[in-house]
Formats: structure tokens, C-alpha cells, sequence
């Protein structure tokens, strides 16, 4: 395995556009329509987040598909951020919820775990 494996992230979703809403507004970016791909993976309505296959990280995408819920699983997401307490402070106006505040993790950085509109929890980190 190589250093730093995950490559690509999925969140699923029930509502696409309330899903859209909650990302854009507490991460101020914008997800991009992707075409559905032939074959047993068509029909799902796919929003990506902004990515850059030149530098370290992994893109991902937003996701509605028949037969897979959204909510807590067994994976967590974390997005990177200059202070995540400024995405903190965006999560309830637009319709999430805060489970944990910003807290130190020691060494690296600052964390702060959050519930999205589809019940999905989602990590934000900061190294200040």
C-alpha cells in the first residue's frame, strides 16, 4: 500500500439538493454535476467536490443511489480547513449539527465533528 491511500471519497445522500445546500454553505465551494456512468452503476445522481489530481489529498463526491442510506456508518471524512472553527460556525444555519466542538488532537491540529442534513457525521481539521 502506498502512503497516503484513500483516493476518493463518497457521502450518501437522500436529498441531493438539502445534501448540496449543507456542503456549499459550510465550505464555501461549489460541487460539480458529474455524469452517471453506463452500466450497473447508472441512474445515481452524482455532485463532486472541487478537486486537483496534482496535489496530496482525495476528491470525492456526493451521492444518491437506489438501495444505499445515508447516516452513521462505520467510516468517517475529515475536510481540511484553515481554522475549523469557521466551518463549525456554518453547520447549524445550514441545517446540520455540531456533535463535538473544536478540540485539540495534540500534535495534529484541531478537530470538530459534525452531523450533515442526511445524518451522515463528518470531520473537519485545522493545524490551528
Amino acid at each position: 500500500m502506498t502512503p497516503n491511500p484513500v483516493v476518493w471519497f463518497e457521502i450518501h445522500v437522500q436529498d441531493m439538493q438539502r445534501a448540496r445546500t449543507f456542503y456549499e454553505s459550510v465550505l464555501q465551494c461549489t460541487l460539480s454535476a458529474l455524469k452517471a456512468p453506463e452500466g450497473e452503476a447508472h441512474g445515481m445522481h452524482m455532485l463532486a467536490f472541487p478537486g486537483d489530481m496534482t496535489t496530496m489529498g482525495a476528491s470525492g463526491m456526493l451521492v444518491k443511489m437506489d438501495g444505499v442510506g445515508s447516516g452513521g456508518g462505520g467510516t468517517l471524512v475529515y475536510f481540511a480547513c484553515d481554522d475549523c472553527a469557521v466551518e463549525q460556525a456554518r453547520v447549524e444555519a445550514a441545517g446540520g449539527q455540531v456533535f463535538k466542538p473544536k478540540f485539540s488532537i495534540g500534535e495534529y491540529g484541531q478537530a470538530a465533528l459534525v452531523t450533515d442534513t442526511e445524518g451522515n457525521m463528518i470531520g473537519l481539521h485545522s493545524l490551528k
